[in-house]
């Protein structure tokens, strides 16, 4: 399969996934279903809008409907059957998937741009966590990002496997799969097993 177009097929996947995520955010604090839609929009274009502008390329949702269209399918779904979303306790995994194929998404973008290795986990990083920050405020909620669970280092992981596996040589689907699969893993530890990153003790002592 030729790499744009797994490319392509990567980042609907996680435009409809955190599309998803964001609509059960708004669901949870009881917004009516436009509230709904435009919350499902934040995490999954706002982190590409970011990136692009950054990397000053088009920014990819104004000449691809199908990305709107894939989050607002993502906020429907939420919205109509958020009982059945809920027992699967879906939110936090659902985020999960989507940090893991934005990361590596935002990275690909990052070197073809001919990037190095901190731009290219900066943009992975950003488009991974950056809509997830918006929705988080929005919603007013501790962001994913600033809790305890390893977040925003999951998708740096993704990003900078990412970059060793393209710079390697590796095919695409090793490059993406590797990338996702390693910031999807640290994420998963992370929240089966609470990992946290160090943090000052109490009154600075």
């Amino acid at each position: 399969m030729d790499g744009d177009l797994l490319i392509g097929i990567i980042e609907r996947v996680g435009i409809f996934v955190f599309g998803l995520s964001g609509g059960l955010a708004a669901v949870r604090h009881r917004m009516d279903i436009v509230g709904v839609m435009i919350v499902a929009l934040l995490p999954a274009v706002g982190g590409g809008t970011l990136r692009d502008l950054l990397l000053d390329l088009p920014v990819f949702w104004l000449d691809d409907n199908p990305s709107i269209l894939l989050a607002a399918a993502g906020g429907l779904a939420a919205f109509f059957a958020p009982g059945y979303f809920a027992r699967l306790k879906a939110l936090v995994w659902l985020d999960a998937v989507g940090l893991a194929l934005f990361a590596v998404v935002g990275a690909d973008k990052a070197m073809d741009l001919h990037h190095g290795f901190l731009v290219t986990v900066m943009m992975g990083a950003m488009t991974a966590a950056a809509g997830g920050l918006i929705r988080d405020v929005v919603c007013n909620e501790t962001p994913l990002l600033l809790r305890e669970e390893v977040y925003f280092t999951a998708a740096c992981l993704g990003a900078s496997v990412y970059w060793g596996a393209r710079t390697l040589g590796l095919g695409d689907w090793e490059c993406l799969l590797a990338g996702a699969a390693a910031g999807l893993a640290l994420r998963a530890a992370g929240i089966v097993f609470r990992l946290s990153l160090p943090k000052p003790r109490a009154g600075g002592e």
